[in-house]
């Protein structure tokens, strides 16, 4: 049986590892910093107890693999990550990973023998906060998409990621070799998430199999004007930054909603310069500007059209606007076979369960590209990303059952 009383304390007990910043109340904790060491210490302790040898790969991501009986086979491969946005929530991410856990020690402790290995990876930095590049680090070292480039982007203390790994004990540069697999290296992937939206609490549902995960697009926009002073400035003679940006935002909203759900968009952030009293704006820096779909051409679509409005907002208040294209991450539709999968395990043990798309980004959609992938949703409330953010532990051990008898079908299959 899946234990949901270990599944909560252990959720709980990670939770407290955390930065204590006064005045926030939810868990910080960034990928390769000392709580994110303290966090992975704490998670190999719980992968060895389930049964599992376990080591950190070159990239940060966290490893536990249990040996089949024919080692010759291909692993089936449970992941999500433990690292979080500032302030967050407890549940995103670590439900995941602790769930895994889970799974593979309900196996150790039922006796369960599996002709495949299987490994659960604590995926490192899947939110892209320390360093700004969009997120999914981890899964882009194994699916052989890091550079050069992103061993060497600062964090805020001016601390690269390459330091940041040294600091872990790792060694960078075997990243572009020891820490990719190829494809066909794993059987399948499975993932469970929180939802981190409202759709299952709304239809009173506890489980979301999903069909698949919207592509991205992540970028930053700098509108540069001119700064000048607000009293002796005329309105027709002016180059406001601020102004620009702001209709580059409504034009955003404009174009995303003329598309339809499941179509999102979002400017993140705006950095405003000089950013004083009495001296407008010169220049605004956009960061997180995120688009997102299950269509990738609609996604790039927006993208273009977007760069054609701030052209013409250019054009018009005598601005420079400049695109930054950081990340463009492929939509990923699940395996078939896995879905069905998943929900027949769900009907045979009468969990209630509705299909439904991903809006948000997962390690998955990356892992899709070495292997077969499928992915479970947990009812949860209060958002997400913030430290409302709430998942029941009886909805947690629903997706978990789903997650292990899933995992065990194809770990015990010929």
């Amino acid at each position: 049986m899946i234990n949901s009383d270990r599944l909560e304390e252990r959720i709980e007990t990670l939770g407290q590892i955390s930065v204590q910043i006064e005045g926030w109340t939810g868990v910080t904790r960034l990928a390769l910093s000392d709580k994110d060491k303290e966090a992975k210490e704490l998670m190999k302790s719980w992968m060895e107890q389930a049964g599992m040898d376990v080591h950190l790969d070159p990239a940060g991501n966290l490893v536990g693999r249990k040996e089949g009986q024919n080692k010759d086979t291909k692993p089936v491969v449970i992941g999500s990550h433990i690292d979080t946005t500032l302030n967050a929530g407890k549940f995103d991410g670590t439900v995941g990973v602790i769930g895994g856990v889970e799974v593979v020690q309900h196996m150790t402790e039922e006796g369960i023998q599996p002709l495949r290995p299987i490994e659960v990876i604590a995926i490192n930095d899947e939110e892209g906060i320390r360093f700004k590049d969009g997120g999914l680090f981890g899964s882009r070292a194994m699916t052989g998409k890091v550079g050069s480039v992103d061993l060497e982007l600062k964090d805020q203390n001016g601390i690269s990621r390459r330091e940041a790994l040294q600091e872990f004990g790792l060694n960078p540069d075997e990243i572009f070799t020891k820490a990719v697999r190829k494809k066909g290296d794993m059987d399948i992937y499975l993932e469970m998430h929180i939802e981190q939206g409202p759709v299952l609490v709304e239809k009173g549902i506890p489980v979301g199999v999903i069909q698949g995960i919207n592509g991205r697009y992540f970028g930053q926009i700098t509108v540069d004007g001119e700064a000048n002073h607000c009293g002796g400035t005329p309105m027709n003679m002016r180059h406001d930054a601020f102004l620009g940006a702001s209709e580059i935002a409504i034009a955003l909203e404009d174009l995303v909603k003329d598309h339809g759900s499941p179509t999102v968009g979002t400017l993140c952030t705006a950095d405003v310069y000089p950013g004083t009293d009495n001296i407008i704006a010169g220049q605004v820096k956009l960061s997180g500007i995120d688009i997102r779909d299950l269509d990738n051409k609609k996604r790039d679509d927006i993208v273009n059209d977007l760069k054609k409005r701030s052209k013409e907002i250019e054009t018009r208040r005598g601005l420079h606007i400049e695109f930054n294209d950081k990340l463009r991450s492929s939509s990923a539709l699940c395996n078939q076979q896995i879905m069905d999968t998943m929900k027949y395990v769900a009907e045979k043990r009468d969990i209630p369960y509705i299909e439904m798309p991903s809006g948000a980004c997962h390690d998955a959609q990356n892992m899709a590209e070495l292997c077969n992938m499928g992915m479970i949703f947990v009812r949860s409330t209060g958002g997400s990303h913030n430290p409302s953010e709430y998942a029941d532990k009886e909805d947690i051990k629903l997706g978990t059952e789903v997650l292990a008898q899933t995992a065990i079908y194809y770990a015990t299959k010929a």
